[in-house]
């Protein structure tokens, strides 16, 4: 039986216990009627023989099944395999429908890979994205070891690569912050380039958007009130002396 939970090697120890006690949930559900398919990833990222994970078959497997419908995935996992992370990264890239991903959570390590993938990218009131440098366990000769760290730079370029698809600085900024492992608050992620906005401003902006329509709709019936107001104008008024005449005459002619 695979384990849960797992201990993890980031520098920085202070969320380790809450990341094990991210519960591992793949669900996937299709609605055709609206063309939309939900996806939900929570927990480790990659196949393992030791604990339960999302595979990059896994993705695979569920969008053959969403076809051309959008996607809303929701993610919250402390990361995992980052060659998984890559080819679902490129998976949910060659998709052909808007691709929108909530951080329920957490989105570190792979999971923050995922998360680049977003046409639309969502973080979560209190949620975290935490980017750091590749790591492996490695045993053997010196040149073993040297050929692992030769490899491990090139699939950090990579990662930054995908990284800068979405920055707003520059790129050895961006290793710098991998190298010291960053964790970024929700709105630091959106400060950075790496997500679009966090479900506060979304809230606030739909708050406004409900504000700017109500105001619309009472100028518009301010408007409408004034046209029902002008149209009964006319068989108010007084009719003109002139026109009284006329009217008259008219009257004694048909008469004659």
């Amino acid at each position: 039986m695979k384990q849960t939970k797992r201990k993890f090697g980031f520098k920085n120890q202070k969320y380790n216990e809450q990341l094990a006690q991210i519960p591992h949930n793949f669900a996937v559900a299709h609605d055709e009627d609206n063309g939309v398919s939900e996806l939900t990833i929570y927990g480790d990222i990659g196949e393992s023989w030791y604990w339960d994970s999302t595979s990059a078959t896994d993705i695979d497997n569920a969008l053959k099944e969403a076809g051309n419908n959008d996607l809303v995935i929701h993610l919250n996992s402390p990361g995992g395999s980052a060659f998984d992370g890559i080819a679902i990264y490129n998976r949910l890239k060659s998709h052909k429908g808007k691709v929108k991903i909530q951080v329920d959570g957490w989105a570190c390590s792979a999971a923050s890979v995922i998360a680049m993938a977003a046409d639309e990218l969502i973080m979560g009131a209190g949620s975290m994205m935490m980017i750091h440098e590749a790591s492996n366990i490695v045993w053997g000769t010196k040149t073993e070891m040297r050929k692992q760290a030769d490899m491990m730079e090139k699939l950090e370029d990579g990662i930054i690569d995908i990284y800068m698809t979405k920055a707003n600085v520059d790129r050895e900024d961006i290793r710098n912050k991998m190298n010291e492992e960053t964790w970024f608050s929700a709105n630091e992620a959106v400060e950075v380039g790496f997500a679009t906005n966090t479900a506060t401003s979304v809230e606030d902006s739909a708050n406004e958007e409900i504000t700017q329509l109500k105001v619309q709709m009472q100028s518009m019936q301010n408007e409408l009130n004034q046209y029902k107001s002008q149209e009964k104008e006319p068989d108010q008024l007084p009719v003109p002396a002139t026109a009284a005449k006329r009217n008259l005459s008219k009257l004694f002619l048909n008469i004659n």
